[in-house]
């Protein structure tokens, strides 16, 4: 019974690694769930950027009053619609409108940080962080945009006003036939400048004995620019992997004097029990 839980653990962490690891790499991102002030300028983030198209019909206005914000705050920064501060966070698109015009209805956000998250792998808050750092612009899809994370996606970059200009290099390594069906390797580099045109130049590789690979790298034209878009990136991911579960602060706090409750009580609990068997032989 024990190898076959070992086996299924064994198993379930492959399947996370190929997870993140397939594709793009997970990035980890900065640990701010404990920073009001960062959760603060996620939440103004999200309801400025976000809130346009997702919903998050899981969370009120009036909670983000846990991260220390007020009910007249909320109102004169958060609120730009009749709604009020005790309302769901919804929106006015319909999802028949937002397939039609998109090809798919967007998500809605309430616990995405949840639903992305894997088990014994990198949380919901480090895909979402890896995910909003890797749009591309790439005139060939519908959108202008591509991402690293999730190629082909329906959304664009919303957030490309902050995240400066960028270019993205891809390095894919590949088997290629000639015309007389001999296959050889062939690296094929593709770079797509910041207007989102690529450019791609191939060589073959004569003494290549690997397998296929794909490889990429950004590079940005402001890094300073770039380093507070990383900056706001970090704070609307936590925010949303807060509101995926706004009490879990509260929950790690009462798990942690449980958990000293019941050393102590185990201490007691052994003391007492010596105590009691000490003449009995």
């Amino acid at each position: 019974m024990i190898k076959k839980l070992l086996g299924a653990l064994a198993l379930s962490l492959t399947c996370t690694l190929a997870f993140a690891e397939g594709g793009a790499h997970i990035d980890r991102a900065p640990d701010r769930i404990t920073d009001l002030a960062a959760l603060q300028n996620g939440a103004k983030l999200f309801v400025n950027y976000c809130l346009n198209c997702h919903s998050a019909n899981s969370m009120r206005y009036n909670k983000l009053m846990d991260l220390g914000l007020t009910e007249n705050e909320i109102k004169k920064n958060l609120l730009f619609s009749r709604d009020k501060v005790g309302d769901l966070m919804t929106i006015s698109m319909t999802p028949e409108d937002a397939k039609k015009w998109f090809g798919a209805a967007p998500p809605d956000l309430s616990v995405i940080a949840r639903a992305k998250s894997a088990n014994f792998g990198p949380s919901g808050v480090d895909y979402i962080y890896t995910y909003l750092r890797g749009f591309y612009r790439n005139t060939t899809k519908k959108t202008g945009w591509d991402n690293t994370v999730f190629p082909s996606v329906a959304m664009p970059n919303v957030l490309w006003e902050l995240e400066g200009p960028r270019t993205y290099t891809s390095i894919d390594v590949h088997q290629v036939a000639d015309a007389q069906g001999n296959e050889h390797w062939e690296r094929t580099t593709t770079v797509y400048d910041e207007a989102g045109f690529p450019s791609a130049k191939s060589e073959k590789l004569a003494d290549y004995h690997g397998d296929a690979t794909h490889t990429g790298r950004f590079d940005s034209a402001d890094q300073k620019t770039y380093s507070e878009f990383e900056s706001n990136v970090a704070d609307l991911s936590n925010f949303l992997g807060w509101m995926a579960e706004p009490g879990q602060l509260l929950r790690k706090q009462i798990g942690v004097w449980v958990m000293l409750f019941l050393f102590l009580f185990l201490f007691v609990a052994t003391r007492m029990n010596k105590a009691y068997w000490k003449h009995v032989r």
